[in-house]
């Protein structure tokens, strides 16, 4: 998910502690469950929203009296949870019975495999068909073992603000303003136009944030991966879709049309609140984060388009049980529960969530979601056609590292150092983190 939402809420520190208090608050009840003994599950997740899974959980209990659901991590940003998570596995305690793993962190995971249930032990490849192929095989280690199954996915689109199009004179009709930018060039173009008419705000939030989105997009259509080859060799300096990709990146920030915030930070958080930037690259979780950041004071204000190019994703998870859990058989059949397709569509109507079921995908309930917050839009069929449209794009298993290197560079881009400088220490920095 993202997801996805990466706000970084507590220090390291914190997350030490976390480890240390989580350790003996996981796995203490010591009856085994299959007797019909009573089940402490712990779901441990991530995020400003968390997963939507409360009602499920609820749901669930009452159809196994035996079963209490225990979920953590909910305000948590990935970066801390990560961090808890890593710490967590290779100590082999303290972790839930349950737990996400996002898009960009789940391969570091693959060399500890043995550290997990392989959920097909209990029925998971009987549910190959309930995933997009692309979303399952995500799930799968090198040598075949299920070690998660699919949440959601993030798809694709462009959320903007209708008001401040309509007083720069743009379209504000959704369907116009997806026609504005059929590609990434015309993308910079029409902000360019927008900048010019006014002068207080700005057309995008970050230009890290559409670095991503674009990495991906050419990724999917190029190489099939980002900054390691799936052999796990690094490539930040050799992938011509990096290279494309933060070129165009450096082509928005000269246009000067990033407002120059960290995505999840503070400043970035008053942005939505100030309605400081007109356009931001919107995955379906998305949605969820702008409307609790920007407020009522914005109903009705944002509006959803379709991206540039051709699909893209950002964010998106994988429930996993970590062998430490006293209860993996409980575990397993709550994970596969949880990721069911009707489970996602509820997922998607609590926090809206993008469902990686293809079954959920054409449900009414998510074809014809529309939402108030954003004017009515159509997020169902929005969304659900650019994760149809997405191509799988291979991230290697220290690709959040790489990721905030390149990203570090292209933020010295929007406080002024020159674009060739900093693809230098983009490619520098980015191999030094890989390694």
């Amino acid at each position: 998910m993202s997801v996805t939402s990466r706000r970084r809420f507590a220090a390291i520190a914190l997350a030490s502690v976390a480890v240390l208090a989580s350790a003996t608050a996981c796995g203490d009840d010591s009856s085994s469950g299959s007797d019909g003994g009573k089940v402490n599950l712990v779901v441990d997740v991530f995020g400003d929203q968390g997963f939507g899974y409360e009602e499920l959980y609820k749901q669930y209990e009452s159809e196994h009296p035996n079963v209490k659901i225990q979920e953590r991590g909910k305000g948590l940003g990935l970066g801390d949870y990560n961090t808890r998570l890593t710490q967590q596995i290779t100590a082999g305690a303290g972790a839930g019975d349950v737990v996400a793993l996002e898009e960009g962190t789940i391969v570091q995971f693959f060399a500890q495999a043995d550290k997990f249930v392989n959920l097909a032990d209990h029925g998971a490849n009987d549910l190959k068909g309930n995933f997009l192929p692309w979303k399952w095989e995500g799930g799968l280690t090198p040598d075949g073992k299920v070690l998660g199954l699919g949440t959601d996915v993030g798809g694709m689109a462009v959320c903007y603000r209708s008001d401040l199009f309509k007083a720069a004179g743009l379209p504000t009709d959704r369907e116009q303003v997806g026609a504005l930018w059929p590609t990434w060039d015309e993308f910079i173009a029409q902000g360019q136009k927008f900048v010019a008419a006014d002068k207080k705000h700005k057309f995008v939030d970050s230009a890290t944030n559409f670095y991503n989105i674009v990495l991906m997009q050419k990724a999917g259509e190029g190489t099939g991966y980002t900054y390691f080859d799936k052999s796990n060799k690094l490539t930040v300096g050799e992938n011509p879709d990096v290279r494309a990709a933060f070129e165009l990146t450096t082509k928005m920030t000269a246009a000067g049309l990033s407002n120059n915030l960290k995505s999840f930070s503070n400043e970035w958080n008053a942005g939505f609140k100030n309605g400081s930037f007109a356009t931001i690259g919107c995955p379906a979780w998305m949605t969820g984060v702008i409307k609790g950041q920007a407020g009522d004071a914005a109903t009705g204000k944002w509006d959803v388009a379709k991206a540039p190019g051709n699909g893209g994703n950002w964010g998106g998870s994988w429930l996993a049980v970590p062998k430490s859990s006293k209860h993996q058989k409980e575990a397993a059949e709550l994970a596969k529960f949880l990721t069911s397709a009707k489970s996602q569509t509820e997922a998607f109507k609590k926090v809206g969530n993008l469902p990686s079921s293809p079954q959920a995908l054409e449900d009414p309930a998510v074809l014809a979601a529309t939402n108030d917050y954003f004017s009515g839009a159509p997020i169902g069929k929005i969304f659900a056609a650019g994760a149809k449209e997405l191509k799988p794009v291979y991230l290697g298993p220290k690709n959040q590292a790489v990721r905030d290197a390149v990203e570090n560079a292209l933020r010295s881009v929007e406080q002024g150092k020159a674009a060739d400088a900093a693809w230098q220490d983009a490619v520098k920095n980015g191999e030094a983190a890989g390694k």
